[in-house]
C-alpha cells in the first residue's frame, strides 16, 4: 500500500470516528460525555463532521440520517452563545432594549434571549450579546408536505407539515410574515372566537399570518394530521416545531409555497 493510499485511508477512518463523535453528541449518549473528546461537545465541530462524512460518502444510505442531524445541529448552534461566522457580538447600549436590538438586526426577541440566556429581557448597557446575521425564509412544498426553513438560501432545518385540503387548498405564492401571536384564539368561518387552550382551537400554540388574507402557518391540537391533506388553507406544523420556527423568524421573512 503507497503512501497515498495510506493517508486517504486514514482520513476516511478520522472522518468516520469524528461523525460517530457527533452523533453522540446529538443523541446525548452517556457514553460520549465520559470520553473527554472535545469533538463530543462541540456542535460545531460536529456539525463539520457530518459535512464532511456527505462529501466523503454522497452515495451512503445514511445520508438522509446526517442531514437531519446537521439541522439539529444548526438549531443548537444558532441557540448557544456559540459564535459562527454568520453572527456577531453586540455591545449593548444605553437605553437599548431586546425589541429595539431585535428590530435593529432584523431578528426576534426570542432568539436573541434564548441564544444569551437572558431572562425576562434583562440587559445592561455594555453587555455583549450574540446577534444572528442570517437571512432566514421559508419555502413550503405541498406535494413532499414539508416545510424549509432556509438561511441564506440554504436548507436550515426542515419540518414536516400539514397543507390543505383538496377542497381548501394552500394557496401558492410568494408571501410575507405580516404577524405573530402567542396563543392564538381561532375565529371560525362560521363566526365567534374560540380561545387560546380550548380542544376546538386548532391553531395550537402559536400563528404566524402571511400576506394572504386569513392564512397562516399555525401550531396544532391533532399532531397525528401532520403529513396530510388536512387544513381549511393553512400551513400546519407540531406545536413544538411551530414554537422553535417562531422564535426564528421576524415579521417581514420571505415565505414560497409551492405544489
Amino acid at each position: 500500500m503507497d503512501k497515498k493510499t495510506i493517508f486517504i485511508t486514514a482520513a476516511v477512518a478520522l472522518s468516520l470516528v469524528a461523525a460517530l463523535a457527533a452523533w453522540r453528541v446529538l443523541s446525548c449518549a452517556p457514553s460520549a460525555v465520559q470520553t473527554g473528546d472535545p469533538a463530543e461537545h462541540d456542535p460545531v465541530k460536529a456539525k463539520e463532521a457530518y459535512q464532511k462524512l456527505i462529501e466523503k460518502f454522497p452515495s451512503s444510505k445514511d445520508i438522509p440520517k446526517a442531514q437531519e442531524a446537521i439541522e439539529a445541529l444548526n438549531i443548537k448552534i444558532l441557540f448557544s452563545r456559540e459564535i459562527t461566522p454568520n453572527s456577531s457580538l453586540y455591545e449593548v447600549q444605553k437605553g437599548d432594549s431586546l425589541t429595539k436590538i431585535a428590530r435593529k438586526f432584523n431578528t426576534t426577541i426570542e432568539l436573541l434571549a434564548r441564544a444569551n440566556g437572558i431572562e425576562a429581557g434583562n440587559i445592561r448597557a455594555g453587555q455583549k450579546i450574540k446577534v444572528s446575521n442570517i437571512k432566514f425564509s421559508i419555502l413550503v412544498d405541498k406535494s413532499q408536505k414539508i416545510l424549509m426553513l432556509k438561511a441564506d438560501d440554504e436548507i436550515f432545518k426542515t419540518y414536516r407539515v400539514a397543507v390543505g385540503k383538496a377542497s381548501t387548498p394552500t394557496p401558492i405564492g410568494t408571501f410575507k410574515i405580516v404577524n405573530k401571536l402567542v396563543d392564538p384564539p381561532w375565529y371560525p368561518k362560521g363566526g365567534g372566537m374560540i380561545p387560546a387552550g380550548d380542544p376546538k382551537n386548532v391553531l395550537g400554540s402559536r400563528w404566524l399570518g402571511i400576506s394572504k388574507e386569513s392564512y397562516g402557518i399555525h401550531g396544532t391540537v391533532d399532531p397525528s394530521s401532520i403529513g396530510k391533506d388536512a387544513t381549511d388553507g393553512c400551513v400546519r406544523l407540531k406545536n413544538e416545531d411551530v414554537e422553535e420556527l417562531y422564535s426564528i423568524v421576524p415579521d417581514g421573512t420571505e415565505v414560497t409555497i409551492v405544489d
